[in-house]
């Protein structure tokens, strides 16, 4: 059957054309192979099996997100990326923030509509804009590649040059993902999400707690002499004027040789903490970073990136992890999705509109975009492969990252609700939407 179909689309493609059969298979196979290792993992994941326990799961997905997917960028997206790309893919960020902002928005008019529960009227318009742009992707493409029929070119060429536009995607994706995303979860003041007490931040009572030395008033004493009852204190207490100088002189910096030295340190650090630095440069991005700025300058890509590189033995082991990223990954997504739907405070109805708003309503804005940016010139004249991924960006399940930034803000299971759903969905309409670019695109 498989030889069968393989040369249906052999003489399609010679007459000029893809047949829809080959356009379905092409579609369908990639989405087949996805849910055949998920199955593999909720199945591993069971009460029957209990091999891959929650426990397990857990070490798996920080193995994957802090070493496998890392080794997975750097290797193909330093391989791929030069200078010059970085000038030509400038769209594919852009991109990124044009769907959260197209997807955002959807999500507003749903949730207006919808009228979800008060406290998860800011998670729908998330769990709408928000899209996977990284794991998915990299899954689909990966499969999509490995068949020789595919449209786009060689299984090898093919999938190192989809996964180099993904990859060049994700910072800006982190960026929004720890800033915008983590900003809009936040519990609201009138109600909170469903939290333990012993899960919230405990902040110290100024009647109760102890204050801390460095907010114990040390004037206390010398500015309350005004008392008539107790003239002999007056005289013999010191001033408060004489101590402010030496409490002046020992506040002072330590680096009180060099000022400005000091004020540009507590500047770093400002920045640092108000833009949440530390949450942003997660291991992915790091890779990407570094990944850009070797493949950038062309003497470092020698050195590590090209076959006879002295140091091409570590992009070789890069490879060979980052080849583990993929079935480690789906294992564990199908191993997630075990605990069943979750929570249903957020109901039916708002579990169904955030479902359709992110499956059905995103995909056409996004194919809006990327139609009007080919027209205007930003996306280079004939890398259908390059199209292919801005499109797929518009198309993904709800990001698995923001289910856990829901976690964190106190929101978790009902973020582990919409994922189940979502990702029970996307597989059909995944292969919809593709089999529709496809046949727009050839």
């Amino acid at each position: 059957m498989r030889e069968f179909i393989g040369r249906m689309i052999m003489e399609t493609q010679k007459a000029g054309g893809e047949s829809l059969l080959g356009t379905v298979k092409i579609a369908v196979l990639p989405i087949a192979k996805v849910f055949t290792i998920c199955f593999l993992g909720f199945l591993m994941a069971s009460k029957y099996v209990n091999i891959l326990p929650a426990s397990g799961r857990k070490l798996l997905n920080g193995l994957v997100f802090t070493l496998l997917l890392p080794c997975l960028i750097f290797s193909q997206l330093g391989q791929a990326i030069t200078l010059q790309k970085m000038i030509e893919w400038w769209f594919i960020p852009i991109n990124v923030v044009l769907g959260t902002i197209s997807g955002s928005l959807i999500g507003l008019v749903i949730a207006y509509i919808v009228r979800p529960p008060y406290p998860y009227f800011k998670f729908t318009i998330i769990h709408i804009g928000i899209g996977n742009i990284g794991n998915v992707p990299l899954v689909l493409i990966a499969a999509l590649c490995r068949d020789p029929s595919n449209p786009f070119a060689e299984p090898e060429t093919c999938s190192t040059q989809m996964t180099a536009y993904i990859s060049f995607g994700q910072w800006v994706g982190a960026i929004i993902l720890y800033t915008y995303v983590f900003h809009m979860l936040a519990p609201p003041p009138e109600g909170t999400f469903d939290i333990d007490e012993e899960s919230l931040p405990i902040k110290n009572s100024s009647k109760d707690a102890t204050p801390a030395p460095e907010q114990i008033p040390l004037l206390t004493e010398e500015v309350e002499p005004k008392d008539s009852n107790n003239p002999k204190r007056g005289k013999d207490a010191t001033p408060a004027t004489e101590q402010i100088p030496l409490l002046t002189e020992e506040a002072e910096p330590k680096d009180s040789k060099n000022p400005k030295r000091g004020k540009i340190a507590e500047v770093l650090i400002f920045i640092y903490e108000k833009l949440k630095l530390k949450q942003i440069l997660q291991p992915p991005i790091i890779a990407s970073i570094l990944a850009m700025g070797i493949g950038a300058v062309p003497f470092l890509k020698k050195l590590i990136f090209t076959d006879d590189a002295p140091l091409f033995f570590f992009t070789d082991s890069c490879i060979i992890l980052g080849d583990a990223m993929i079935p480690c990954i789906l294992l564990a997504l199908g191993g997630n999705l075990v605990d069943g739907p979750g929570s249903a405070k957020l109901g039916f109805r708002t579990t169904a509109a955030i479902i359709f708003g992110r499956l059905v309503l995103v995909p056409p804005a996004g194919l809006g975009i990327v139609t009007l940016a080919d027209k205007l010139g930003f996306i280079p004249a004939g890398d259908k492969m390059f199209k292919f991924v801005l499109l797929l960006q518009h198309t993904m399940p709800t990001s698995v990252l923001s289910g856990a930034v829901s976690s964190l803000r106190g929101c978790g299971r009902e973020a582990a609700a919409v994922l189940f759903w979502v990702h029970i969905f996307a597989v059909f309409s995944m292969a919809g939407w593709i089999i529709l670019y496809l046949n727009l695109m050839f």
